[in-house]
């Protein structure tokens, strides 16, 4: 199914709304005491793509951009948002007024290809984080992440269709 442009604005509130329940669970692990991710890194990483440099050999070590900060959150809720566009795009939007959770779930699940195969070599962690100290606790924790996201994509769907009735 094509992408109907009028079904944008739903998907702009699935993707944040997604990409909310994604941060609160981060929220959650980091006052468990379990590293997350450094929305500056994502940002730094965006500042120097605009300047032409993908990859790096570690993050954390590459020149800071200014506004990094917001430039990883902003950058965040913008793949949310993209994602949950492809979800819309291909579930319809008669998905969004009466969501199920296995196409939010699949897709979620399935947006951990980005990090473990994008991010993570271009940041300088190596595919699937093997530059990392432990790289299979970092793949898990993405993948736990990422079914978060999923679920939050469900979860925004069904608050829009309960709010729609």
């Amino acid at each position: 199914m094509a992408f109907q442009w009028q079904d944008f604005p739903l998907a702009l509130l699935i993707g944040v709304g997604a990409t909310a329940v994604m941060d609160a669970w981060l929220v959650l692990l980091q006052r468990l005491g379990v590293p997350t991710l450094n929305f500056a890194f994502i940002g730094r990483w965006v500042g120097h793509l605009l300047r032409g440099q993908f990859a790096h050999a570690a993050i954390a070590k590459a020149s800071p951009i200014q506004g990094e900060q917001a430039w990883g959150w902003l950058t965040h809720y913008a793949v949310g948002v993209g994602f949950a566009t492809v979800l819309v795009a291909i579930q319809g939007a008669d998905w969004v007024r009466s969501p199920t959770l296995l196409p939010a779930l699949a897709l979620g699940i399935g947006t951990v290809a980005a990090p473990l195969l994008v991010m993570q070599p271009a940041m300088g962690a190596g595919f699937a984080a093997s530059r990392t100290p432990t790289p299979l606790k970092n793949c898990l924790r993405s993948l736990a992440n990422h079914t978060v996201f999923g679920f939050g994509l469900y979860l925004s769907a069904l608050a829009i269709a309960l709010i729609s009735r």
